[in-house]
């Protein structure tokens, strides 16, 4: 009786080791494309009126106006695999090749602007350093996605990506 336990529970724990390592090939079939409008809550704006169709030419503006708020943020795709892009912001380096970054939707964002609001910023993690070109390289992330509020000196982010990979926008 004790040994037929024993398998069971043995059975049992491989089906549980092997259930996470299905799950994740399963979901990598089915990777979620991103809009940057998906991210924001309904009948919300990336950046408010005052705002939009700013060019990005006067750094100065960025210490006197502040990141707008955020009209909060979308959990629909907590823990799924999705697929972004954006523009790179370098954070963290690992010898030539940034490890982390906020991505941005567009090129100025969080630099020579005010930054958009957190519900607009993901924050990137990267176990294997990306190659970049610089500043504000345009890339499309794919990796598990959830929300997260996360500050740094440059803005408040929204929600986190963990990349499995980060290519060239092409």
């Amino acid at each position: 009786m004790t040994h037929g336990f024993l398998l069971s529970r043995r059975a049992m724990l491989l089906g549980a080791v092997a259930l996470p390592v299905l799950g994740s090939t399963a979901r990598a079939a089915s990777v979620v494309d991103l809009a940057w409008e998906d991210l924001l809550p309904e009948d919300s704006e990336a950046l408010p009126p005052s705002l939009q169709g700013v060019v990005p030419h006067d750094e100065s503006a960025a210490a006197t106006a502040g990141q707008p708020m955020s009209t909060g943020v979308r959990t629909d795709w907590n823990g799924q695999i999705v697929r972004l892009a954006g523009f790179i912001i370098p954070l963290d380096y690992s010898g030539t090749g940034v490890t982390a970054f906020i991505l941005v939707p567009y090129v100025g964002a969080c630099i020579h602007v005010p930054p958009p609001p957190a519900n607009q910023l993901v924050l990137v993690t990267s176990e294997k350093p990306y190659e970049t070109d610089g500043l504000f390289a345009p890339v499309v992330v794919t990796g598990m996605f959830g929300t997260a509020q996360t500050s740094t000196q440059l803005a408040e982010i929204g929600y986190a990506l963990s990349a499995e990979k980060v290519e060239p926008y092409r």
